[in-house]
């Protein structure tokens, strides 16, 4: 496993671009995920990601993935499970202070970002853990939510020109006078 995570930073570019279009696929699911129901959809997925993620990351599926800002470096590997840069106790060579056989995981988060072209997001402070979510499918999560801001950018589009429209109306009446209508046009019952 551990030589499988230090392949997927090595190779941190290339699996931020296939995540990328697995996300936008996933986005592309959403009709068909929402018709479904997320509650069901849930658990397959979850065993999916897990099984994917495992092999390649080592992944302790925390339910709120952060391996596109870490370079690929899971920071749930860490044995203090620091989410926003290494402990003070990196030793020399940048390996842990608690397993020192291991590589750091910042070390190796700050190593992978580099080669990805998403590398400066490394730098943004993640929130704590949510441990309720633990288990959960993170790439449902956060499919399902940009979908929805997808949706409301589209609604709220939409509303903007709706929203207008009166008051245009009230600057330009949407129709002119009618002329009068020719005899043969009329209807014979309206005639007599």
């Amino acid at each position: 496993m551990y030589r499988t995570r230090l392949f997927a930073i090595r190779h941190s570019g290339k699996f931020e671009w296939m995540y990328q279009r697995l996300e936008k696929l996933m986005i592309v699911l959403d009709p068909v995920f929402a018709r479904i129901g997320y509650n069901r959809v849930e658990q397959p997925v979850a065993l999916i990601e897990k099984g994917v993620k495992g092999l390649l990351f080592d992944c302790k599926m925390c339910g709120q993935c952060v391996l596109s800002s870490t370079g690929m470096s899971c920071p749930m590997n860490c044995p203090k499970e620091l989410r926003n840069g290494p402990c003070g106790g990196v030793r020399p060579g940048g390996y842990c202070e608690v397993k020192p056989n291991m590589l750091c995981v910042w070390a190796l988060a700050w190593d992978g970002s580099t080669r990805m072209k998403g590398g400066n997001k490394i730098r943004e402070v993640l929130p704590p853990v949510d441990r309720s979510l633990k288990g959960s499918s993170a790439w449902l999560r956060v499919s399902r939510e940009k979908a929805a801001k997808l949706r409301e950018a589209r609604e709220s589009a939409r509303t903007t020109i709706a929203q207008a429209f009166p008051a245009a109306r009230a600057n330009e009446p949407s129709s002119a006078p009618l002329a009068e209508e020719p005899s043969r046009a009329v209807n014979k019952e309206q005639r007599q």
